[in-house]
């Protein structure tokens, strides 16, 4: 949720701050503003809307010129999208940008209200800039020492006070925040692609610790006020590959991007054609000693986790629980030492995530991450971390992100399988060889591109539309209909087809869409039935399956092919129109594809 920047140095501020905003937006687009010194004073502008909006703004009004300055692009929690809500937030001695929720802001609020203060938003965040102006007597790090003992929730801060124009302060607890450091400049930023542009090097700001910001130096300080020495990181991201490169939009981009990344991710942990995942202390032996698997995360990368689930009790016959992340801490898991934790976040903030994960430690279980993120809070508080290598992923809807998710699951079934006998060298060289090989059948998969466009032509007037399937097909079907609703708006649900009978073919009527997965051959005789179900009952049917499928006549209106392999490996490939069925509808319709109303990239709130 939300992105935060900052900036000293020498150059325009207002022009550093919006550049890097943009490369955050993906973060939030409710609103976004921009609090530069300017003349002794702190000169505030902000807007409703997205980025673009602010700029304009300036355009016609007053853009603020200075060198030093923070800046904030919103995802509203507290207080709807508009001028007054955006930040930054503060008066005329502090002004602040804030990624999360204080959760005890109401009784900040009364506490200040008592003592005079009165407030102008509805947002939870103006609590945090008038309580740092109580507190203020002339040392920043005083006030903010005290601020952040009666502050409760989670924040990413980045603070300047009126009395220190050259220098800005900032802390986190649970959001994420980096210190860029540049040549005379420096940085804060939510995440390292907004600050490529002017420096790699940056410092990982911890919970505890208090940057102090110039232009030449960046100190760190404990809550205790004693100095900190940290170690400074050097980001490997490609600048160019957090740009659009010619597509329209960054998700079509990114779909195309999926097989370089699947191949990225999976070449390296392949040795002597076996999945070798030592990397990071998963050996054979590590595997074989869990007695049960718990996959927890949220959105598509739960659907990434119901693959892994599928894949490895089928294959290495182990027990696996798939859980929403933030369902598994209140149902009291069984979850013990003998136990793994596997949490998957692309971002490796997500809250949610996050909270599951420290019950798991709490519990005496260890903990995997897979995560994208490199240095990111989930990386850093798990055991063991299986880093996917997808680069930046800026459209909110998730696409390589899902595919490197499944990518390594599929080689911790493998590997576990081997180690535990389920299957001898020869079969897991085999199924490794083979996905192996899947980036190029991805490439295969992108032909079906113009189908899956005219498909979408035939969805754009639907009210409300199904997907169904079976075993994998089924994980497959929820990460399809997620894809589409959140970037369509149109109405969509996911059903295990088996269940029609049980209630939901109620909902068909003459028309409607109903879109069915069927790639497992095992399962193929009994999801026709279950199309042929629907269709009898007047939907439109759209059925997504291996090529050269061999179907009765009138039992589907469209069909899309997908190259053909074995069933437990077809999720890679069955992705691919799912997506593209999903981009296609949103694009003609006329709608924000990267940016849908309402969602943000990285959820780091609960």
């Amino acid at each position: 949720m939300c992105g935060i920047v900052g900036y000293v140095g020498s150059k325009d501020c207002a022009d550093v701050l919006i550049d890097s905003l943009s490369k955050l937006e993906y973060r939030g687009y409710d609103s976004a503003g921009i609090a530069v010194f300017e003349k002794g004073e702190i000169s505030v502008c902000k807007a409703k809307g997205e980025l673009k909006n602010l700029t304009e703004k300036m355009k016609k009004e007053h853009k603020p010129y200075g060198h030093c300055g923070i800046g904030h692009t919103r995802w509203a929690t507290h207080g709807e999208p508009s001028d007054i809500n955006s930040h930054p937030h503060g008066n005329k001695r502090v002004s602040i940008v804030h990624n999360g929720i204080i959760e005890n802001y109401k009784e900040i609020k009364d506490f200040l209200i008592d003592k005079g203060y009165t407030f102008v938003s509805e947002t939870d965040t103006e609590t945090v800039a008038k309580l740092l102006d109580y507190y203020y007597e002339g040392d920043p790090i005083d006030a903010i020492i005290k601020t952040l003992k009666d502050v409760t929730g989670a924040y990413a801060l980045g603070i300047i006070f009126k009395d220190f124009p050259d220098t800005i302060y900032a802390v986190r607890k649970d959001s994420p925040l980096i210190i860029g450091k540049g040549e005379e400049e420096n940085f804060i930023a939510s995440d390292v692609p907004a600050i490529l542009k002017y420096t790699r090097n940056y410092y990982l700001l911890e919970y505890g610790e208090i940057a102090t910001i110039k232009s030449d130096r960046i100190e760190f300080c404990d809550f205790h006020k004693q100095n900190i020495k940290k170690e400074i990181q050097v980001s490997e991201l490609d600048m160019d590959a957090a740009e659009k490169g010619g597509y329209e939009h960054f998700m079509l981009k990114e779909i195309h991007e999926q097989p370089t990344a699947v191949n990225t991710t999976i070449a390296p942990r392949i040795v002597n054609g076996m999945p070798d995942l030592s990397e990071c202390g998963l050996t054979p032996e590590k595997l074989k000693s869990y007695h049960k698997l718990f996959i927890v995360a949220c959105g598509t990368a739960m659907h990434a986790g119901m693959v892994g689930k599928y894949v490895i009790e089928k294959l290495a016959r182990t027990e696996v629980t798939v859980d929403i992340a933030s369902e598994f801490r209140y149902r009291d898991p069984i979850i013990g030492k003998d136990d793994l934790m596997v949490v998957v976040s692309q971002s490796g903030e997500t809250a949610d995530t996050k909270a599951a994960l420290q019950l798991a430690h709490e519990r005496g279980a260890e903990v995997l991450s897979i995560v994208n993120v490199k240095g990111s809070s989930i990386a850093r508080e798990s055991d063991m971390v299986l880093y996917t290598h997808a680069g930046p992923e800026i459209s909110v809807a998730s696409t390589k992100a899902f595919s490197v998710q499944m990518s390594v699951m599929y080689l911790i079934a493998f590997e576990m399988a081997y180690a535990k006998g389920c299957i001898d060298e020869a079969e897991c060289k085999r199924l490794t060889e083979e996905l192996k090989n899947i980036p190029e059948v991805l490439e295969k998969t992108m032909q079906a591109e113009s189908k899956c466009k005219y498909i979408a032509s035939k969805l754009i007037t639907a009210s409300s539309l199904l997907y169904i399937g079976r075993g994998l097909d089924y994980a497959l079907s929820m990460e399809g209909s997620l894809k589409l609703k959140e970037i369509s708006y149109i109405h969509s649900e996911s059903y295990a087809a088996g269940e029609l009978k049980h209630g939901t073919i109620s909902l068909i009527t003459d028309g409607m869409p109903v879109i069915a997965v069927a790639t497992q051959s095992h399962l193929l005789e009994k999801t026709v039935s279950n199309i042929v179900e629907v269709k009898s009952r007047g939907a439109m049917t759209i059925t997504v399956c291996k090529e050269g499928e061999q179907f009765a006549e009138g039992v589907n209106d469209y069909i899309v092919e997908v190259p053909e392999l074995e069933d437990v490996l077809m999720p890679m490939v069955t992705v691919i129109p799912l997506q593209m069925i999903a981009y296609y509808t949103s694009v003609l319709k006329g709608l924000n594809v990267d940016k849908p109303r309402n969602l943000a990239k990285s959820v780091t709130v609960e």
